[in-house]
Order: C-alpha cells, then sequence, then structure tokens
C-alpha cells in the first residue's frame, strides 16, 4: 500500500508544503484590527463618560458592548497574527487553531455584556432617573459612523473567515445598537417619557444576543473539529467514490485547521495497481478548487484490512 501526502502545491513529488497561492482572510486585516482598536478605545471612553454624566443607560450599554467590542477585536487581531506563525516540534500545524479559540471568546464576551446590560437596565426600569436626550443624539451618532467605518473594514473578509466575521458583526452590531440610540433620544425629547431608555437597552441587548447566537454555535462546531460550513462531506464522499478505480472509503476525516483552512485525511480502497502520485495530485487540485479543503493526506489500500480497534 501507499501513501499520498498531497496538496494544491507541488514540488514533483507531491509533498510540498508551501503555501504562496493561499490568500487567507487574517494576513490582509492587520491594519483593519488596529484602526478598528484605536477608534473604538477612545469611544468607549468618550461614550460611557457621558452616559454616566447624561443618566442615558443606553448610551453606558452600548459603551459596554463597545468594550467587548475592543477585547475582540485585539482577540481575533492576536489569533490572527499567531496563526501566521510556522510550525514547531510541539504543535506541528502550527497555531492556526488559535482563530477558532478567539472566535468562542469572542462569542463568550458577546454573552457577559449581554448578561452585565441586562441586568443594569432591569435595575434601571425598576427605579427610572432622569435622562439628556440631546447628548445621546450627539454621542450615539458619532457612534454610528464610527462602528460603520470599523465593518466596513472587515465587509469583504466576514464569509471566508469566521474569525473576521466575528469582528464584522460586533462592527455591525454596534452601528444599528448607535441607530436606537439616537432614535431613543429624540424620543425622549419629544415625549420626556424616561422608560424609553432602559427599553432601548433591552432592544440593544437583544440585537447583541441574535448576532452572538450563530458566532457561538458556528465557533462551537469548529472547536469540535465539526465539518466546517460550506463543506459538504457527502459531496467530498461522491467525489471518492466516483474516482476510477475507487472500491471503498474510509476513515474519510473532515476538519477545521483554522477559521480559514481545513484538512482532510482518507483511505481510498483501490484493489489495482497503485495510481501513482499523479493521481494523489489531482485530487488534492480538485479538492482544493470544488470543496475548499487545503491540506488532503491520501492512503492508497489495495483491500480493506478489518479490526476490532476502529481502524
Amino acid at each position: 500500500m501507499g501513501l499520498g501526502h498531497s496538496h494544491d502545491h507541488h514540488d514533483g513529488h507531491g509533498h510540498h508544503h508551501g503555501h504562496g497561492g493561499h490568500s487567507h482572510a487574517p494576513a490582509d486585516f492587520g491594519r483593519a484590527f488596529l484602526i478598528g482598536i484605536i477608534l473604538n478605545t477612545g469611544f468607549v471612553i468618550v461614550e460611557a463618560a457621558y452616559g454616566w454624566i447624561s443618566g442615558s443607560m443606553a448610551l453606558i450599554a452600548d459603551a459596554g458592548h463597545n468594550l467587548s467590542d475592543v477585547l475582540a477585536l485585539l482577540l481575533a487581531w492576536g489569533a490572527s497574527i499567531a496563526a501566521k506563525k510556522p510550525p514547531t516540534e510541539r504543535f506541528t500545524y502550527g497555531y492556526k487553531s488559535s482563530t477558532i479559540l478567539a472566535a468562542v471568546a469572542n462569542a463568550g464576551l458577546l454573552l457577559v455584556a449581554i448578561g452585565a446590560i441586562t441586568f443594569e437596565t432591569i435595575h434601571r426600569i425598576a427605579e427610572p432617573g432622569p435622562v439628556e436626550g440631546t447628548t445621546m443624539i450627539i454621542v450615539a451618532s458619532i457612534g454610528i459612523v464610527i462602528n460603520t467605518g470599523t465593518a466596513l473594514l472587515f465587509l469583504r473578509g466576514r464569509h471566508d473567515d469566521l474569525n473576521i466575521r466575528g469582528a464584522f458583526l460586533h462592527m455591525a452590531a454596534d452601528a444599528l445598537v448607535s441607530v436606537g440610540v439616537v432614535i431613543a433620544g429624540i424620543a425622549i425629547l419629544w415625549t420626556g417619557s424616561l422608560w424609553i431608555d432602559p427599553l432601548v437597552s433591552l432592544l440593544i441587548v437583544a440585537v447583541i444576543a441574535w448576532g452572538t447566537w450563530g458566532l457561538l454555535k458556528d465557533s462551537l462546531a469548529m472547536s469540535l473539529l465539526g465539518v466546517p460550513k460550506g463543506i459538504s462531506e457527502s459531496a467530498v464522499r461522491a467525489y471518492f467514490a466516483g474516482l476510477e478505480g475507487v472500491k471503498e472509503i474510509h476513515e474519510l476525516h473532515i476538519w477545521p485547521m483554522s477559521t480559514t483552512e481545513t484538512a482532510l485525511t482518507a483511505h481510498l480502497v483501490i484493489p489495482g495497481e497503485h495510481p501513482g502520485d499523479a493521481f494523489l495530485r489531482e485530487i488534492s487540485h480538485q479538492l482544493k478548487t470544488h470543496h475548499r479543503i487545503d491540506h488532503a493526506t491520501i492512503q492508497i489500500e489495495r483491500s480493506h484490512l478489518h479490526c476490532d480497534t476502529g481502524c
């Protein structure tokens, strides 16, 4: 039997591990992370201060969410840098999976923010205080500009990388939240109703929770080595089954190495002669091109040896 370890890039032997042709999202977002962190850190300080001065729970809630965004951007940026570090003897895949940990941590941060804001808002509903609507409108309007601008920096990477999607969701949710605070400020000026402020704060929590659920679900699935979204295990199995000479497929595993890279291993039972390196290189190319699988290790077997240990 033979072992083929083949990638989309080749040196003639089917064992080349270079990534010159890969364009993984985190590599391109260093400037976006830096701009987003600087802008949002400054805005958190301003918004929290004016929220306290004006008595607006909605502003304080938005500042709390913005603070979680700064931490989220730091996590995502750190993970994207770690993902580019080379493999070591102990971490033979490098630190690519740190991007998955960052996505899980970001979802966790959002859950903490939801809990803290909800607790304070319920207290405010029980004991409403005076609110300055004009301050809410001005500060939240600045927030709309900052958060929309930052979200746009991550727009192009949101479909390809869960880590970037997390950053985009944080920023996009904040922009929507700031719109809600502006509307609340206008409503308070028109009606004088103090309950509008904590109500908007609860609506903010609902928006954050909606965005968090999808991120949490997808990041946990990745951390459990689930097949990444957008990749069909059955389609990959069908592709292998359709290859000439393949009688059986077993030990097929597809798992995320990071939020942008996917690995696969499979044993193909081919009773005839070993099909050769060109066959393995073509499989690797097809998996990369049509199934978004970057790293494939294929083992060719003449017959399927059954055993009791789950091999």
